[in-house]
């Protein structure tokens, strides 16, 4: 005879009342969907368009002014040069990473934004005419 397994909560339901669960995978989906939902056109203001990149270019800049200075100081400095000279260029290099990566990553959300707004005008357009 066979037992059904258990689950992992420790409570024991039989199959019919598991599918009598209601299920939240549409409304998950929509919340969990990366890309911009079709349904809400409320504007977005530039900060919640832009903060990430923002964020990144500026976190960038301050790893690599923070490289530049681990590095001015394995010149100044006579004590833990090597560890200056090590640390330094990894900052530099990272910081640099970072902050180029920001600033290429604006405009491809530019070009987005042109192409959303071109789409959601051609939407528009074609509603008119072909639901007259």
């Amino acid at each position: 005879m066979e037992i059904p397994p258990k689950s992992p909560d420790g409570s024991e339901k039989s199959p019919q009342s598991k599918e009598l669960l209601t299920s939240n995978t549409a409304s998950t989906l929509c919340i969990s969907s990366r890309s911009e939902s079709v349904w809400t056109s409320a504007s977005r203001s530039k900060w919640d368009i832009y903060h990430k990149p923002v964020i990144v270019v500026s976190v960038g800049a301050a790893v690599f002014l923070f490289g530049i200075v681990i590095t001015s100081l394995s010149c100044i400095q006579t004590e833990n040069k090597k560890v200056y000279k090590m640390c330094g260029p990894a900052f530099l290099s990272l910081g640099l990473m970072l902050l180029v990566c920001g600033l290429v990553w604006i405009p491809i959300i530019r070009k987005k934004q042109k192409q959303r707004q071109k789409s959601q005008f051609l939407q528009s357009l074609k509603s008119f005419f072909f639901n007259r």
